[in-house]
């Protein structure tokens, strides 16, 4: 599987937001990348919206709890990571 990536909506933000922009996508692409592989080391057969919200509550809980509070992914994307572990390979 290939290692999912957080990217940010530009749109909406002001100067110091789009400055802060980069470390925070690297941050949380961390935080994902990090749950993803415990979910996936972690995984027993659970459906994929069970691995969905994993991946959700992992990836939040490596996060700064201001960060984690504000952070609200697109849900379907998480779920393709988690459809990806259920099937053992690639996301599309």
């Amino acid at each position: 599987m290939s290692e999912p990536h957080v990217t940010l909506d530009p749109r909406g933000l002001d100067a110091v937001q789009q400055k802060l922009r980069g470390p925070l996508e690297d941050q949380l692409t961390s935080a994902l990348q990090a749950a993803t592989d415990r979910v996936r080391a972690n995984y027993g057969g659970e459906p994929v919206e069970q691995v969905c919200q994993r991946l959700l509550d992992e990836t939040r809980s490596g996060l700064h709890p201001d960060i984690a509070a504000g952070f609200n992914p697109d849900m379907d994307e998480f779920c393709r990571v988690a459809v990806a572990i259920v099937r053992g390979g690639e996301a599309s």
